[in-house]
């Protein structure tokens, strides 16, 4: 691709989305730049080929992309800072902040101009994202763009905006439900004969496993369940426990409670 794009933000989250765009071979390192206060901290990534700088409006008049990895806290000041170089023709002005809604990014711009939210979660650092993205102006061509650039960081699907926060429950907060899924498989593992490392590598490989059946088969759970529940088995006898002491209502009741205290 020929579009640049700058990263404003150099942090965890900006520094996995260059990465994962260099090892894609999605975009030259020399069409990425990266911005931070202290570059220093960047500087593996200047020996890749990427441009870095702690000047943001240097970033904006490089690219043609604009994507924000900033705290919350910043983004209007930061986006207040660079106004002056967006056009509207020219520059996508993307965000990956977490809460933060088109309208306000618009209001703080002073200008229409295409505007994408996107919300990808912490596997982005292995390109195994489950990235959600909404957008306000943008064209056909402009929204492929971007959806092409998370497909290299795991996966992708366009929502509408009012489902951001639903998105940030499930698919973000959903890694930290996932990872106490393992540990507790973790822990049984261990009560019933394996060493820690043993049950860590069998317990995550089982959950890849069983998301991989799901992702390439586009089977539903149930049907995969069934080929694994004999009559009067321990699968089954293990699901029906789980069950008993809550585990479907429990997951489903901590999905809710996330949502409402956002």
């Amino acid at each position: 691709m020929n579009k640049k794009i700058a990263i404003i933000g150099g942090g965890n989250l900006g520094v996995a989305i260059a990465e994962g765009l260099i090892k894609s071979e999605f975009v030259l390192p020399g069409h990425i730049i990266v911005t931070k206060r202290n570059i220093k901290t960047i500087a593996h990534l200047e020996e890749k080929g990427v441009l870095v700088t702690s000047d943001n409006n240097e970033a904006v008049r490089f690219a043609d992309l604009v994507l924000l990895a900033v705290k919350p806290f910043q983004i209007e000041d930061v986006i207040k800072g660079i106004k002056e170089e967006l056009d509207a023709n020219r520059h996508v002005l993307v965000s990956v902040v977490t809460g933060v809604h088109i309208d306000n990014m618009q209001k703080w711009v002073e200008k229409k101009m295409p505007v994408v939210r996107a919300m990808p979660n912490t596997a982005i650092a292995i390109q195994e994202s489950m990235t959600c993205i909404c957008s306000s102006h943008t064209n056909e061509e402009q929204l492929d763009y971007i959806a092409d650039i998370f497909n290299q960081l795991g996966k992708v699907v366009v929502i509408d905006e009012k489902l951001m926060d639903a998105a940030t429950v499930l698919g973000a907060c959903g890694i930290a439900y996932a990872l106490r899924y393992i540990r507790a498989s973790i822990q049984g593992g261990i009560e019933i004969g394996f060493d820690a490392k043993t049950a860590t590598l069998i317990a995550s490989q089982t959950v890849n496993g069983a998301a991989e059946l799901l992702l390439q088969k586009g089977t539903h759970p149930e049907q995969e369940i069934d080929k694994v529940t004999t009559p009067k088995g321990c699968t089954i006898a293990g699901l029906n426990e789980m069950e008993h002491s809550g585990f479907s209502s429990s997951l489903i009741k901590g999905i809710k409670t996330s949502f409402e205290s956002i």
